[in-house]
């Protein structure tokens, strides 16, 4: 079994930054893809970025300039640094893991972000 812990999350100013970490255990594989989603009360569960393990990114449009994915080998530990963070950015954020060869994707337990402005 594969689990995802999240790590990095709290409370911060506006404008101020945050790096969330998340470690994974279990049958990683080496070609995957992992990312981050959040979720904010009464909101859908939206992409924020992606990482794939050759090392490919993908953005959503609110995120980019702002934040970065990155992670230190194809199996672990996944980053997200998140600077200039805005009023809009709060939510829980959660790591995926998708795993191509079993054709399985993987959700962490997420970890609260909390912007004051």
């Amino acid at each position: 079994q594969v689990q995802l812990v999240e790590s990095g999350g709290g409370l911060v100013q506006a404008g101020g930054s945050l790096r969330l970490s998340c470690a994974a255990s279990g049958s990683i594989f080496s070609n995957n893809r992992m990312g981050w989603y959040r979720q904010a009360p009464g909101n859908q569960r939206d992409l924020v970025a992606t990482i794939h393990s050759g090392g490919s990114t993908n953005y959503a449009d609110s995120v980019k300039g702002r934040f970065t994915i990155s992670r230190d080998n194809a199996k672990n530990p996944l980053y997200l640094q998140m600077n200039s963070l805005k009023p809009e950015d709060p939510a829980v954020y959660y790591c995926t893991l998708e795993v191509f060869l079993v054709r399985q994707i993987y959700w962490g337990q997420g970890t609260q972000v909390t912007v004051s402005s």
